[in-house]
C-alpha cells in the first residue's frame, strides 16, 4: 500500500491532504506514515486475522502505560470519538485506525548482542510492571493461543491427510521427534495468566539513539497469557543468531542471560513462573517446529520466500527443522540456561 484514501484522512482532525509513504516492514497489517504540515500519525488498515474489538484492548492499555510514565504509541479518535474507521470496498470490509507516532524509534530484526538483549528484557519488564495492576478484560481475546495440544493434532491431521506429499517422509520423520517431545511437555496451564504483549519479536521492541528500551509497538496481540509462554516466545526469538530460516539454530546462553538480567532490572517475577520459564521456551520451539511441519503438507498458512524455495513446502519444513534444532539445543543445554534464570532473577 503506497497511499490512503483521501476520505479517510479526513476523518482524523489535522490530517485532511496530508501524505502517506510506505512505513516500516511488518507483514500483517498494511502502514503508511501520514505528515501535514509538521504532525505525524501512522495509518494502519487492520488484517481481516485480527478483530476490530482490539482497538478497545489497545486502548486500555496504552492508557494505564501512559498513566505510568511509560513511554507506548496510543490511538487517535476520529473526529466524532471512533477509535477506529470501517470503509467498504469490493473486496472486504476494511478497517483502518491511526496512531501517534513514537519519535526518535528505531526498531532491529536480530538481536545483535547482549546489550541489545538486556535492553530488550529491561523494556518488557517494564511493560509488564506498569501493567500488573491493569483491570481489563479483553475483548478481542484470540483463541487457541500457545494450544501446544492442538497443533500437535493439527500436525498429526496434516501427515493423515497428505500422504502422497513430496515431502510427506520427511516431514514424517522430523514430526516423530516432534510429537515425542510435545507428549512429555509439563502441563503449564495452571500457571496465572498475566497481562501480555503476546508477540514479543525484536522488531516489535523500539529503542532510542542511547540503545535503551522505548516502546513496545503492534499492540494487536494484546491480551492475559502466562508469563512462560509470553517470555518464552521472546526468549526463543531474541537468543536464536541464526533466524527462522536456518536448520540449524542454537540458543545463545550469553545473550538469554543477559535478557534475563536485563528483565530483573525492572520487574520482578512469581517463583512458579520463574521455575517454568525454561519450559516455557522450550515448549514455545517444540510448538512452532509442529505448526511449521504441519504447514509443510497444508501449505496454507505461513507465508514463505519464493525466491528462494522451489515451493512453500520446502520453505516451511526449513523453518520446521530449524525451530526443532532450536528446542533439541535448550534441552542440551537446560542446566546453563536454569542457571541463567537463577542468576537473573533468584530463586
Amino acid at each position: 500500500m503506497t497511499a490512503a484514501p483521501e476520505e479517510l484522512l479526513a476523518r482524523w482532525d489535522g490530517f485532511a491532504g496530508g501524505t502517506a509513504t510506505p512505513f516500516g516492514n511488518g507483514l500483517i497489517n498494511d502502514t503508511v506514515l501520514v505528515e501535514r504540515d509538521g504532525r505525524r500519525c501512522v495509518l494502519q488498515r487492520l488484517h481481516p486475522v485480527f478483530s476490530p474489538l482490539v482497538h478497545h484492548d489497545i486502548e486500555a492499555v496504552t492508557a494505564h502505560l501512559a498513566a505510568k510514565g511509560v513511554t507506548t504509541p496510543r490511538l487517535l479518535r476520529t473526529n466524532d470519538g471512533a477509535l477506529w474507521v470501517e470503509r467498504a470496498t469490493a473486496e472486504r470490509n476494511e478497517v483502518w485506525r491511526a496512531q501517534t507516532f513514537i519519535e526518535g524509534g528505531t526498531s532491529f530484526d536480530r538481536v545483535d548482542g547482549a546489550a541489545r538483549a538486556f535492553a530488550a528484557g529491561a523494556l518488557v519488564g517494564r511493560f509488564h510492571g506498569a501493567l500488573a495492576d491493569l483491570h481489563h478484560f479483553y475483548r478481542a481475546a484470540r483463541a487457541g493461543v500457545h494450544d501446544t495440544a492442538k497443533h500437535l493434532a493439527t500436525l498429526a491431521e496434516a501427515l493423515d491427510a497428505h500422504p502422497a506429499h513430496r515431502l510427506r517422509d520427511e516431514v514424517g520423520a522430523l514430526a516423530d521427534e516432534i510429537v515425542a517431545a510435545g507428549r512429555a511437555l509439563p502441563d503449564l496451564t495452571a500457571l496465572t495468566k498475566r497481562h501480555a504483549h503476546g508477540d514479543l519479536k525484536l522488531s516489535n521492541l523500539l529503542f532510542d539513539a542511547r540503545g535503551d528500551g522505548l516502546c513496545l509497538v503492534d499492540l494487536d496481540t494484546v491480551g492475559a497469557m502466562i508469563l512462560p509462554f509470553e517470555l518464552g516466545d521472546a526468549l526463543r526469538s531474541w537468543c536464536n543468531p541464526a533466524g527462522e530460516d536456518d536448520a540449524r539454530c542454537a540458543v545463545d546462553v550469553d545473550v538469554f542471560t543477559a535478557a534475563l538480567r536485563g528483565y530483573g532490572s525492572t520487574a520482578t517475577m512469581a517463583p512458579e513462573d520463574r521455575d517454568a520459564l525454561v519450559d516455557g521456551v522450550f515448549t514455545i520451539c517444540t510448538e512452532l517446529a509442529a505448526r511449521f511441519a504441519a504447514d509443510a503438507l497444508n501449505e496454507r498458512y505461513f507465508g514463505w520466500n519464493s525466491q528462494r524455495y522451489a515451493g512453500r513446502g520446502e520453505h516451511n519444513l526449513l523453518r520446521a527443522r530449524g525451530q526443532w534444532s532450536l528446542a533439541k539445543s535448550v534441552r542440551a543445554r537446560r542446566g546453563e540456561l536454569d542457571g541463567a534464570v537463577r542468576a537473573a532473577l533468584g530463586g
